[in-house]
């Protein structure tokens, strides 16, 4: 399954998600519900993958974590903000960086129009 494949069916689960459960819950609460929807649908979904820091010749664990990490190719971040702001979009494109990973979906759950919260970032590699 492409990395295209991947985020179709993501964002059909969330959709679905959100007409159930709509705004103004925790990130946790998307997390864990999104990964049980795709799960549901066939797919391979980790949650809290860790991310290490490779710099130079040191590795760092840092403590940094993917929200999910489905089919080991598409990385999701989740949010639960009044706004997203230009930090939220270059966390994901740095989570992608740092794994090799082409493609992450940044979804804010805490939204009016759920369709206009969800914003694709390809890693140029």
């Amino acid at each position: 399954m492409t990395e295209n494949e991947i985020s179709y069916i993501v964002r059909g689960a969330t959709l679905e998600l959100y007409k159930s459960l709509g705004p103004g819950l925790l990130e946790s609460a998307y997390e864990t519900t999104l990964g049980y929807e795709l799960q549901q649908r066939g797919l391979l979904v980790q949650y809290q993958v860790p991310l290490p820091l490779v710099y130079k010749e040191i590795k760092l664990d840092t403590g940094y974590r993917v929200d999910l990490l489905v089919e080991d190719k598409v990385i999701i971040e989740i949010k639960s903000v009044e706004s997203l702001l230009e930090v939220h979009h270059k966390q994901l494109i740095t989570y992608l960086k740092l794994s090799g990973k082409k493609l992450g979906l940044l979804i804010n759950f805490n939204t009016d129009d759920i369709l206009k919260s969800i914003f694709r970032k390809v890693n140029g590699l």
